[in-house]
């Protein structure tokens, strides 16, 4: 058995995400590399045009067309491929995100309490047919240990075994929350009368 947290952790003035523990994570990562090269174009092409015609058109000895349907196309046209460049693999990624399986080999249900969560093993079983069953507080801010991150870490850890299909199951007792592990690309939200997994 592994626990999930230490496959890593934010760092200090850490700018982007954390490293990938899964596939799904890559995806994201990657998706976002390549949304940001396409918004990297788009922007030096608005500020050429900017400049361009801040330039060309400074007083009155240049006409402004009026009429231009050649740049309308283009206008048109060129913004579609881009959505379509981002559109393709941003579906494709959410589907593959979207994934159930069918088996999982183990199932955690993540009960969200206003400051704490409880976690249950519904598939592991004590010798009273009880389900494994445990609270987790966050550590205060101001008590973390060295090493560990202001309130991120908490007094009992969720633990799940490696490389192993598993569902979970996510429901709020009282107020909305929110479970996530950030390095492999799962956040899931809570919203009271509801089970997300």
């Amino acid at each position: 058995f592994l626990t999930i947290a230490p496959c890593d952790a934010a760092e200090p003035w850490q700018l982007g995400s954390q490293d990938a523990a899964t596939p799904i994570m890559q995806g994201i990562i990657d998706l976002h590399h390549d949304i940001f090269f396409f918004l990297i174009l788009i922007l030096v092409f608005v500020l050429w045009m900017l400049v361009r015609a801040l330039w060309h058109f400074q007083d009155k000895t240049h006409k402004i067309p009026q009429r231009g349907t050649t740049i309308e196309i283009i206008r048109t046209i060129f913004p579609s491929i881009i959505l379509m460049f981002i559109a393709i693999p941003s579906f494709a990624l959410l589907y593959s995100m979207d994934e159930v399986v069918v088996d999982p080999a183990i199932t955690i249900k993540a009960i969200g309490h206003q400051w704490y969560r409880t976690y249950e093993y519904s598939d592991y079983n004590s010798s009273d047919e009880q389900s494994l069953t445990f609270d987790s507080y966050t550590i205060p801010e101001d008590d973390p240990e060295l090493g560990q991150s202001r309130l991120l870490e908490v007094d009992n850890r969720v633990v799940v075994p490696a490389k192993t299909h598993l569902r979970m199951i996510v429901t709020p007792a009282d107020v909305p929350h929110s479970w996530a592990v950030p390095s492999s690309g799962v956040k899931c939200d809570a919203v009271p009368g509801r089970s997300n997994h």
